[in-house]
């Protein structure tokens, strides 16, 4: 599909090992040929067709022609990759889980019928924790024994009690249990409680698979990507942009790219789901450990800038609960907890120098030239996909110091 808003407009495209057709380095350099000075490459997030993907390309993309500078030639780049849509809906969305997982499809059929029959057995739920960790490859990567999610390990009827009496997402945070506080649940009722819970936990192994999935897509498919851009476009100014598990992917880019490559302009990060440690040298709570991507700013010849929202119910409340890898499964919510908080949702944490705006201020004074800096987008940003404004496109452009 091409996106029409915009131009001159090219479409980048990986599977879930991060390999893409022959010849994509190829075709973003002729957008140097056409004369273009800078390339704007935006991925998504939580998606399941290239078109759904394609058309929030066009949406994000609208306001940039009005917002770049007269002397800037702009061109525009969509990353497709094969992602699942996270939603707050309370049933599994199984199709779309079969679409993006193909190699799953009978697992992912006997799981829906679990769901839909609710039997109150111990081996019922013993099989779904079974083929929670099938849908996972948990089994064949070994990472039962070598620190698995407590979710996907532990007694299915406690974790999945623990999940069905967590909050769920709303926007007030009120807790939707089925029964009231404090009263006990029996039999089938117990049982009904329960696979309410087993369905979260199922939405969770699906959060932790995309997740591993982006970080693969971004070392393997476009840190390379990026390094052979480089070589036969050595001027071409490049912009990372992504949204949510994109915007891990574009990171995790930072640690496929070439060692010497410094084409990489600036990246944006909006409502990015995953650690707001992710760039810290020491964890504040592990001082002999860094983040998973420690200094991988460094690789930017430019800033590496993070939007974040409080606002954001599904960073508030889903990503902690998908993000506790601990065995140790006593704060499900981790609310108390900042270690499980999403960089989309404070901002970058735990890295010295990092610089904080408001969007106000960032819009008015601009952003550093270097080094990590954190944007409370909260004034335009009120859920989770919320990122189409024209406020959002003029920091990316202040990022990448393209913008009027």
């Amino acid at each position: 599909m091409t996106v029409t808003s915009v131009e001159p407009y090219d479409e980048v495209a990986f599977d879930k090992d991060g390999d893409g057709p022959a010849g994509q380095a190829g075709a973003l350099a002729a957008l140097a040929r056409r004369g273009c000075t800078d390339l704007l490459l935006f991925t998504h997030g939580w998606n399941n067709s290239p078109s759904v993907a394609t058309g929030l390309f066009d949406r994000f993309f609208r306001p940039f022609p009005g917002v770049t500078d007269p002397g800037v030639r702009l061109g525009y780049a969509g990353l497709v990759w094969p992602s699942m849509m996270f939603s707050d809906e309370p049933v599994p969305d199984f199709p779309a889980l079969a679409a993006v997982l193909p190699e799953r499809t009978a697992a992912i059929g006997r799981l829906a019928e679990l769901v839909a029959e609710e039997p109150p057995e111990e081996a019922a739920f013993a099989e779904f924790a079974a083929l929670l960790r099938e849908l996972t490859d948990l089994d064949r990567e070994g990472l039962v024994s070598t620190g698995a999610p407590g979710f996907l390990v532990g007694d299915p009827r406690a974790v999945y009690g623990m999940f069905a009496d967590a909050p769920q997402a709303t926007a007030g945070g009120r807790d939707t249990s089925d029964a009231p506080a404090g009263e006990p649940l029996f039999g089938v009722d117990r049982a009904k409680h329960l696979w309410k819970g087993a369905r979260e936990a199922l939405r969770q192994a699906t959060y932790y698979t995309m997740k591993r999935r982006a970080g693969v897509v971004g070392e393997r498919g476009l840190g390379p990507l990026l390094g052979e851009l480089g070589a036969v476009a050595p001027g071409l100014r490049v912009h990372l942009v992504g949204h949510s598990f994109g915007g891990r992917l574009v990171a995790h880019a930072l640690r496929g790219l070439p060692a010497g490559a410094r084409n990489v302009k600036s990246v944006t990060l909006l409502q990015g789901a995953f650690s707001h440690y992710a760039f810290a040298a020491r964890l504040p709570h592990a001082q002999d450990r860094g983040g998973s991507l420690r200094d991988l700013q460094s690789r930017v010849d430019g800033p590496l800038v993070a939007c974040h929202s409080h606002h954001d119910t599904a960073l508030r409340v889903f990503y902690p609960l998908a993000s506790r890898l601990s065995r140790d499964d006593r704060s499900v919510l981790g609310e108390e907890d900042r270690r499980w908080w999403a960089i989309g949702f404070d901002g970058i944490q735990a890295v010295p120098g990092t610089t904080t705006r408001t969007l106000a201020a960032a819009l008015r004074d601009g952003l550093p030239a270097t080094g990590c800096v954190s944007v409370d987008a909260a004034p335009v940003v009120s859920e989770h996909s919320d990122i189409c404004h024209e406020e959002l496109a003029r920091v990316v452009a202040r990022a990448g110091r393209f913008g009027r």
